[in-house]
């Protein structure tokens, strides 16, 4: 189970690193602050990915009390990471909305959009059931990392979809703020479960 998870997570850090990439220099190139914000999007992803990395290369090499204290670190910094994705996401739509910046349309965006669509619900849900059978809270909290992952990649398709087919500019920033609710909903969950018993 343990080289599972982390066999997990390094996927997770090696495909967001590449879609993060390609995210950002599609972003710029079409000048969309929701395509550019969905490439920093897989940076946090990658980082929680990192935590659970980290997490999991001290189990059996530390005493229980020091791996529980471990693994309530390692959930604080995933829920915190949720906090720094919902600020990024809203203060980049709001500005967008406020401002009537329209983006340029991107099919390459809406391809990488789609492609994240597919993979990450699959990756969030091996990495849910991974987590409830080795009872690790921090990996659960990963999963709902790369979930809210597919969410954003939705609202992504949306808005980019409205905007190229309809050029409805609005789309991209408004699906976007859609979601800053969950996305803070997640992280003070993950924060609240740092303090239950790892049953």
């Amino acid at each position: 189970m343990r080289s599972k998870a982390l066999y997990l997570a390094y996927f997770t850090i090696g495909y967001n690193i590449l879609e993060g990439l390609a995210s950002v220099i599609a972003g710029y190139a079409a000048g969309s602050p929701a395509l550019v914000g969905f490439g920093l999007d897989s940076a946090i992803e990658s980082l929680s990915g990192g935590v659970v990395v980290w997490r999991f290369l001290k189990h059996g090499r530390i005493p229980p009390e020091e791996e529980e204290r471990v693994e309530k670190k390692a959930v604080k910094l995933i829920g915190t990471s949720f906090f720094v994705l919902g600020a990024y996401v809203l203060f980049e739509s709001a500005g967008k909305l406020l401002f009537i910046e329209p983006p340029r349309p991107s099919p390459f965006g809406i391809i990488i959009a789609l492609l994240s669509l597919i993979i990450m619900p699959i990756l969030a849900y091996s990495k849910y059931s991974t987590g409830r059978m080795m009872k690790s809270r921090s990996l659960v909290a990963d999963s709902k990392q790369t979930f809210v992952c597919s969410l954003l990649s939705a609202a992504l398709v949306t808005g980019l979809g409205l905007n190229y087919i309809y050029g409805l500019w609005w789309a991209d920033p408004v699906s976007a703020l859609v979601i800053v609710a969950f996305i803070v909903r997640e992280g003070v969950r993950a924060f609240r479960e740092e303090k239950l018993c790892a049953c």
